[in-house]
């Protein structure tokens, strides 16, 4: 995530960029980006770990240390297993954002449906002045329809840094142009207690090799239900940039979720934006047909 957020899903997550310093320089812009509705990034099936001893550290984390066997590759798994969790083969699903200042809060509902990692479709419902606008993902390309000028717009690389509509989710993190699974390296640097959940905290280093903003990425995830719980992002200096806290965990389209995300950036903790979903459908009958800039114009 950048300066707003991999939610990717985690948030996830997710994710182009340009530098840590542009990006932050860029947050506050109003540039519409492209919401995915599995932003909140996924859920864990099992544990390996065992219980060595418990500690109680600040913070209310009860830390133990993973066993020794367990192996590099078994953390990229984990993450695997997370994305498809929370994803499944095609989704549609209803959310609102409310962006909250000291001064002021606005909310923004959406509806979003996706295929895979390539194909998403997202229609803004409201407020009123933004109702219509639309944003397309076909595999490495973004457009956005504005109707309030009758035009599709095809958004460039260089805009995926910046805020969206003032929140402090940004293209990256909600686009999720970068693959938490193929784009980073892996690994568990320990379990522990958190909200009531043994859970993995995994490290995620960007592979050198890939234009990412953070500087690394921490994730915790529960080892018996797979949902991700929490999301620490730091800059390149190593400084703790946002958190993103995952809650509200309900049943939504037959599967036990975190239904709400709430973004904090660490240098303006008085303010947040709270993503919450309000229905989900998984693996619904959808193709690659569904996904154009015709229909970005029909949709509704």
């Amino acid at each position: 995530m950048t300066d707003g957020g991999e939610l990717f899903i985690i948030i996830t997550a997710g994710l182009l960029r340009s530098s840590y310093v542009a990006g932050r320089e860029k947050f506050h812009n109003h540039t519409p980006i492209f919401i995915t509705p599995y932003v909140m990034k996924s859920q864990f099936r099992n544990g390996v770990a065992a219980l060595a001893a418990i500690v109680l550290l600040p913070g209310g984390f009860e830390h133990f240390p993973v066993q020794p066997n367990f192996r590099q590759t078994d953390a990229a798994e984990v993450i695997r297993r997370m994305e498809d969790t929370m994803r499944g083969e095609s989704s549609y699903s209803v959310m609102t954002m409310k962006i909250e200042r000291p001064r002021y809060s606005r909310e923004v509902t959406m509806r979003a449906w996706a295929l895979g990692e390539d194909y998403s479709l997202i229609l803004v419902t409201a407020p009123a002045r933004d109702e219509g606008t639309v944003f397309l993902k076909r595999r490495n390309e973004i457009w956005n329809f504005v109707p309030s000028i009758d035009r599709t717009i095809k958004m460039p690389p260089s805009m995926m840094s910046e805020s969206w509509m003032g929140s402090d989710f940004t293209n990256d993190d909600l686009v999720r142009e970068s693959s938490v699974v193929e784009d980073y390296e892996h690994r568990i640097l320990r379990t522990e207690a958190y909200e009531g959940y043994d859970c993995y905290v995994l490290e995620l280093v960007p592979k050198p090799e890939k234009p990412i903003v953070w500087g690394k990425v921490l994730v915790w995830v529960s080892m018996e239900s797979y949902m991700q719980l929490r999301v620490e992002n730091y800059d390149q200096r190593g400084e703790l940039a946002n958190t993103m806290v995952l809650d509200q965990i309900l049943e939504l389209g037959g599967r036990t979720l975190p239904t709400r995300m709430t973004l904090i950036p660490a240098d303006r903790p008085q303010q947040r934006t709270i993503l919450t979903f309000r229905e989900m459908q998984f693996d619904i009958d959808i193709d690659e047909s569904f996904f154009t800039q015709q229909k970005m114009r029909r949709v509704r």
